[in-house]
């Protein structure tokens, strides 16, 4: 059975990664997938941001004020 695990680091010199440690047995055989997580978030962060100003406005304000 295939085991997932996920572990977040950054590139060193070289192009080098580390990972401090994984509770696999020493000589288990990996296949390690690099994938570039700095987008990862961005367009829900994104789209959070500019779809504040829905709630910024006077008439949604006066609707709950009085409800």
């Amino acid at each position: 059975m295939a085991q997932a695990l996920k572990y977040y680091t950054s590139v060193k010199e070289g192009g080098k990664i580390e990972i401090d440690s994984v509770p696999l047995e020493a000589g288990t055989k990996l296949e390690v997938i690099v994938l570039k997580s700095e987008d990862q978030f961005d367009d829900l962060v994104k789209a959070s941001e500019t779809s504040l100003e829905f709630w910024d406005n006077d008439i949604d304000d006066q609707v709950w004020n009085n409800a």
